[in-house]
């Protein structure tokens, strides 16, 4: 078909593919919902009103129909699973399109990776658009499976399916005119320029927001969110699964500021998505407390489509994709039909179209670990340490100071006051790095756990009661090529195995999801108490998110953006 077949129908020459009658359209171009048919035609909404008549007619008797919901900033390979899966857990809530940074997976596999989450994309029933990543690695205070400079995001540039630079985590680098960092914001100028600068105020952020960066998803108080949307930074609200920030930030949202705000989940697991949703999740709560249905669906959707320059996107209107969803009651926001391009893909929460077969992709082998048994023992250096302390809901930590527990000479895990040992390996290079600290907050009594996911750099972290539990996890996830692991002692007690670049599974969502929740379940009978233990260790690696994190090269404090050593 073409623009002259869509033309035809939308004058009423031609019978339509597909004409939805009696519809409650929301409108979130004029700001009304009101009765009307909504005509489709080649993929597009070709026609709004009366007098059509289409080869597929289906009454909708007044229920309501929005526009397809977009997740601003979303990275993929945090559901643990293939895109083609991630699209199976979100299109029945509704979520047609998304705006994914792979920089997960790039900073494994670099430019192979990103190109194998476009390959996967193809040909999908969810767009998938991707903001080429700016931070591989985050920083030099850790070792990352790969390097990208401004010359090799170059080839990207002009891709129809890249629409910018993903979020500039290097926020300190950017204010203070790195070289590098200023050449990626140079060559993506033109398109869209995601920002991260948790915590980020005064001359500083002034100088990050002048570098030309357009977006901010880190916020986490009201105050943090007023300061950078005045600067002109478009605010991302952000609901994942451990960062929950919608609820602090909605008392931001305004009538009159609102345009200038978009819904996001970052990172959100497999239960999450299957069980709670994406942005509809979002909405329903964002009505819930209060804010106008039009004004939270706008935030889902016609907002981020503005922002990131995607014209057809994001309304139902003619001309615009026929990505549209509908639901009984507004208020309640419950897709319970959607369509992608004038396709019925999904209903009653269940998934009525699939993808074809993807084409074959051979990745290399990404888990790589030295030969030699890892050796955790920490000599004390002084009878003081600095410790991470972990905050409920929050990627971010507090810095303390705690007395270090000294058995024959050497620093433990001291389970009675929550200070466990953290490993984080080196395991692209097998180099044998080796970085070494305490945290507090997971509340192990005994045994371990373990993951090949630690943003950004993605080595392996451990973290555990005693040094046997801690060996024993690190040997599972080797012998699996990369995954997560829950031991005690020499026995494991449940696996995840993540074959695609230690970060992702090839099974389905479902199967993923059953396994995920049996890896939490045995992390709580070992004594830990938080909804998602592995989420929350994932970050504590993530050197660009305040305030103490630790790498394969040490601690980092991260307001300083420096090492700093273990022992006060």
């Amino acid at each position: 078909m073409s623009i002259v077949d869509r033309l035809a129908a939308a004058r009423g020459d031609a019978s339509a593919d597909l004409v939805l009658r009696n519809a409650n359209l929301v409108n979130v171009i004029s700001g009304e919902i009101y009765p009307t048919d909504i005509v489709i035609h080649d993929r597009h909404v070709v026609a709004l009103g009366a007098g059509y008549s289409g080869r597929q007619e289906v009454d909708l008797t007044g229920k309501f129909v929005a526009p397809g919901l977009i997740d601003a900033h979303v990275h993929i390979e945090s559901s643990l699973v293939t895109p083609a899966e991630f699209a199976r857990a979100v299109l029945p809530h509704g979520v047609t399109t998304v705006i994914t940074d792979p920089h997960e997976i790039a900073n494994v596999l670099g430019l192979e990776g990103m190109r194998y989450m476009l390959e996967r994309a193809k040909h999908g029933l969810l767009n998938m658009f991707v903001m080429a990543s700016s931070c591989v690695p985050a920083t030099d205070m850790e070792t990352s499976g790969a390097r990208l400079e401004a010359e090799d995001l170059a080839q990207l540039v002009d891709h129809p399916w890249v629409l910018g630079l993903a979020e500039l985590m290097n926020y300190p680098g950017v204010a203070l005119g790195d070289e590098g960092m200023l050449d990626k914001i140079a060559l993506f100028e033109h398109l869209a320029l995601d920002g991260h600068a948790p915590d980020m105020s005064g001359l500083m952020l002034n100088a990050y927001v002048a570098a030309g960066v357009q977006s901010e998803h880190e916020c986490t108080t009201l105050e943090e969110a007023r300061e950078k949307l005045r600067l002109g930074l478009t605010i991302f609200i952000r609901e994942g699964t451990t960062t929950r920030n919608l609820k602090p930030l909605l008392p931001l949202v305004t009538e009159a500021n609102h345009g200038a705000i978009c819904f996001c989940t970052d990172d959100r697991i497999p239960a999450d998505l299957i069980d709670h949703g994406s942005i509809d999740h979002m909405i329903r709560i964002a009505i819930a407390e209060g804010i106008d249905p039009l004004l939270a669906i706008r935030m889902g959707s016609s907002n981020t489509a503005r922002h990131f320059g995607l014209k057809k996107y994001g309304a139902i209107a003619p001309g615009k994709y026929a990505d549209l969803l509908v639901v009984e009651d507004l208020r309640d926001f419950r897709p319970e039909q959607v369509y992608r391009g004038g396709i019925l893909v999904a209903e009653n929460g269940k998934m009525t179209a699939e993808s074809g077969p993807p084409r074959r992709v051979d990745l290399r082998s990404t888990v790589n670990l030295s030969s030699a048994a890892p050796d955790f023992a920490v000599p004390a250096e002084s009878k003081i340490i600095r410790v991470i302390a972990t905050i409920t809901d929050q990627v971010v930590t507090e810095r303390l100071v705690a007395d270090a527990k000294i058995v024959d000479g050497s620093v433990v895990s001291d389970v009675e006051r929550d200070i466990l040992k953290f490993a984080m390996l080196e395991r692209h290079r097998a180099s044998g790095d080796i970085g070494l600290a305490f945290i507090k907050g997971f509340g192990l009594k005994r045994g371990a756990i373990a993951g090949t996911v630690a943003h950004d750099h993605h080595n392996l972290a451990v973290i555990g009661a005693d040094d046997i539990s801690m060996g024993a996890a690190v040997s599972a996830i080797a012998e699996m090529g990369g995954g997560l692991v829950v031991a005690d002692g020499q026995r494991v007690l449940a696996s995840l195995p993540l074959p695609i670049a230690g970060l992702l599974s090839d099974l389905p969502i479902e199967v993923v999801r059953a396994r995920y929740d049996r890896m939490i379940a045995a992390a709580h009978e070992l004594g830990n108490r938080m909804s998602d233990p592995f989420m929350v260790m994932s970050f504590m690696g993530l050197e660009v998110i305040p305030k103490l994190k630790l790498t394969d090269q040490g601690l980092v404090n991260v307001e300083q953006f420096k090492l700093v050593d273990l022992f006060v």
